[in-house]
């Protein structure tokens, strides 16, 4: 199976995105999108974000730097499954609104998870 590193889509009128069919298997565990950076989201499978995010956050109670790291990426994260029969995942508005996406977005794989953007943004 070929590896995706891009995809375009249209959020449909419910704020849902459609994930391309090679990627479903990647989400099958799940769905966390959270604030990234900057001005674009990251969506995680859920398995990435139990196993790397989730412990990379855990580590350095008395590290001002992860601390905030902590704060930013829990403060706007959700978690969602997987719709398997449309591949699709419904991102809140407090994120498009964060990310400035309206109806457009662009995904680019950042390593083991994808960074959500604006094409405003790119």
């Amino acid at each position: 199976m070929a590896s995706v590193d891009y995809f375009e889509r249209k959020l449909d009128d419910k704020h849902r995105l459609t994930i391309p069919v090679e990627l479903r298997s990647e989400f099958s565990s799940g769905v966390v999108v959270t604030r990234g950076f900057g001005n674009y989201l990251h969506l995680y499978p859920a398995e990435v974000w139990n196993q790397q995010v989730e412990s990379a956050l855990g580590g350095g109670i008395l590290d001002e730097k992860v601390a905030d790291l902590n704060v930013k990426f829990r403060l706007g994260k959700t978690s969602a499954e997987l719709d398997q029969k449309q591949g699709r995942v419904s991102i809140e508005q407090h994120l498009l609104e964060y990310a400035a996406i309206e109806r457009e977005i662009i995904a680019v794989r950042a390593g083991a998870y994808f960074r959500l953007m604006s094409p405003a943004n790119v």
